[in-house]
Parts: C-alpha cells; sequence; structure tokens
C-alpha cells in the first residue's frame, strides 16, 4: 500500500518523480522525431543547437531525480507517537507552569549561620490528599474550604507562629481556615484527652499539625521511650477520631537550660535533651507514617539551633520563648517548607 506524501510517506513522491522524467523524455524525443527538413540544425548531432538541447535534457533528469519535488512547503517531520509519548514531559511541564507557586526566600539575621535544608520530610506521601485539594482549590476547581488545626505548646498558644503561615496561606491559595490550639506548658500528653480530641475533631480539619518537644525535652529526667509512648499515644486518639486526616509534626527550634549556683546570677547553657527530643520526634514519624518538619535542623540543629536564635536577638530573657519577630520567623519558614513541599507534589 502507498503511503501518501500528506502523511510522510516517501513512495508516492518518487512515483510522481518517475512519471515526469518520462513526460521529459517522451516530449523530447517528439520534438526531434516530428521536427521538419527546416529544423535540422535540432536533428544534427553536432549542430550547436542540438547540443545546448542535449544540455537541458540532461540537466533536467538530474534535477528530477536527485532533488525533491514540492508543490508547497515540505511537511515537518512526525515522529511515531510510540516515540513521542516514552519520554515526553508534556503533562510535567504543563502542571508546573499553572500549579506550582513562587516559593519565597527568607531573609535570615546576619548572625544566622550553617542552616540545615528548610523541607518537609514524607517518604510515604500521606501528605498527598491535603496537597491535591491545595491544587484544586489553588486551580480555581475546588470552592471548598482547607481546615488546617495546629496543636501545641506555648509556642503555638503565642498564636503569631501559626497565624504567620495561616495569613500566608491564605495569601497564596485562598479559602483556607487555619485554627491554633496551643496550651502554655503542654507536652504532647496533654491533650490525650477525649474532650480535646473532641474539639479538635469538631473542627473536620483536613490537616492536624503537632508542635511539641520543647517541654518534654526540659524535664531533666528526659526519657525518651516514655516520650515515644506519649505520642503513640495522642496520635492513636486522633487517628481514631480522624482516621483519615494526615499528621503533620513540627520539632522545637530550640531553648536553653538555666541554673543559678548560690545567690551568683543565673547562666544559661543549650539544653542537650533538645536533640534527644527531636531524634525521638523523627524516629516515631518514621515509624508511623507521619509527615515531619525538622525546624531545629532547618535553623541549625544541635550545633547552631539555639547560638542562631539568641545572636541574632530573637529570644525572650528566659532563653525558652521568642521575641515576636522570631515567631514570625519561623513561621516564615514553616510557609516556606509547606509550598517547596506542595510544588514537589504537583511537579510530578
Amino acid at each position: 500500500m502507498e503511503r501518501n506524501s500528506t502523511t510522510g510517506g516517501g513512495l508516492m513522491k518518487r512515483n510522481n518523480r518517475i512519471k515526469i522524467v518520462l513526460e521529459v523524455s517522451k516530449a523530447y524525443f517528439s520534438f526531434v522525431d516530428n521536427t521538419d527538413n527546416a529544423d535540422f540544425k535540432y536533428k544534427n548531432p553536432c549542430h550547436p543547437c542540438y547540443l545546448r538541447m542535449k544540455d537541458l535534457f540532461i540537466t533536467t533528469l538530474f534535477l528530477l531525480c536527485f532533488f525533491p519535488l514540492h508543490a508547497q512547503d515540505p511537511i515537518p517531520y512526525c515522529p511515531l507517537i510510540c516515540k513521542v509519548t516514552v519520554n515526553c514531559d508534556t503533562l510535567c511541564s504543563y502542571s508546573q507552569r499553572t500549579d506550582t507557586v513562587a516559593v519565597p526566600q527568607i531573609a535570615f539575621p546576619s548572625g544566622f549561620q550553617q542552616l540545615g535544608e528548610n523541607e518537609l520530610t514524607d517518604s510515604l506521601g500521606i501528605l498527598n490528599p491535603f496537597w491535591e485539594k491545595l491544587r484544586l482549590l489553588h486551580a480555581g476547581f475546588s470552592t471548598d474550604t482547607i481546615r488546617i488545626v495546629h496543636i501545641g505548646d506555648s509556642h503555638i498558644r503565642g498564636r503569631i507562629l501559626p497565624r504567620t503561615t495561616g495569613t500566608l496561606l491564605t495569601e497564596t491559595f485562598g479559602a483556607i481556615s487555619y485554627t491554633d490550639m496551643g496550651i502554655n506548658g503542654a507536652f504532647c500528653i496533654t491533650f490525650t484527652r477525649p474532650d480535646r480530641i473532641s474539639d479538635i475533631a469538631a473542627l473536620h480539619p483536613d490537616l492536624v499539625i503537632l508542635s511539641f518537644g520543647t517541654n518534654e525535652s526540659h524535664n531533666r529526667r528526659y526519657n525518651t521511650l516514655l516520650h515515644y509512648r506519649q505520642m503513640d499515644e495522642l496520635v492513636r486518639m486522633l487517628r481514631d477520631s480522624l482516621p483519615n486526616v494526615p499528621l503533620l509534626m513540627t520539632t522545637p527550634p530550640g531553648s536553653y537550660d538555666s541554673f543559678r549556683k548560690s545567690r551568683r546570677r543565673r547562666t544559661y547553657s543549650i539544653n542537650p535533651r533538645t536533640a534527644i527530643a527531636v531524634e525521638t520526634m523523627r524516629r516515631f514519624a518514621d515509624d508511623n507514617g507521619l509527615a515531619v518538619w525538622d525546624m531545629y535542623e532547618a535553623v541549625g540543629g544541635r550545633q547552631r539551633a539555639c547560638l542562631n536564635w539568641q545572636e541574632a536577638k530573637l529570644m525572650r530573657p528566659d532563653h525558652v520563648h521568642y521575641l515576636p519577630e522570631g515567631y514570625v520567623l519561623q513561621g516564615e519558614l514553616f510557609y516556606q517548607a509547606l509550598l517547596k513541599a506542595y510544588n514537589d507534589y504537583v511537579g510530578y
């Protein structure tokens, strides 16, 4: 079966070229044979006119045989569909152009050093349903309000951190309800009460964020096994009441221990148990399918987290809590990490 030239086939082009060559040859020999005696110069092989006619004929044959003929501009080469789809990234590029959002740069104080990666860890993709709701909201395919509940200790009770993150998310995506439920001096076990779990469930959240660890690590008798069991009890109760709601855990920013020897002025030293509590929280999250935002590591970890906050003069005199500017920075960091994870989701 012949392929049509309009679909990239070459067989019909070759047949048309042969037909043209035959027609030219037939016309030439018919001209020579039918020329009368008065035109003897075209029949004499030695006559210059005959030679010029012969050269013209040969040149025409050469052009017809070795150069393609086009009645119009050549049609671009069309690759086979199977070859196009193997390495096609059109959908990925399209989603990146339409669904991703701009991630802002964070202006850190000049004293901040040895910062870690500011990112969420979610190896199991438990946050994917939440990202999909954000994507639909951002693209205009959904008008449903997305509800986030953020529970935690005094860092959340101060409201500056969660409200900074919530306001930025609302400005970016639209209909976001961001509710903070913090309690001063809270441990994670503080929320393992049926009434508090019911209050959280009554808000019908699409995401629950857990921010603890500061008070657990301030206990000089801190025990990793006890901390692990307390987190397990809280997560179990939340999952019983909210079985399909993803949980995101955040680590503490860092704090100091205080000491007073006799009547001397109180002194402060970096709380070494914070790093242990953070490791326990990350291990628990990995074991139980929770996403984690490790703020402690993002701002310098064991080596620099506390020093960065203190040297930038963003901590309160108690060396546990933060000035409003410090909490704003933490809220912006959390927002940036959320956007990075969202872009990773919609980029695939």
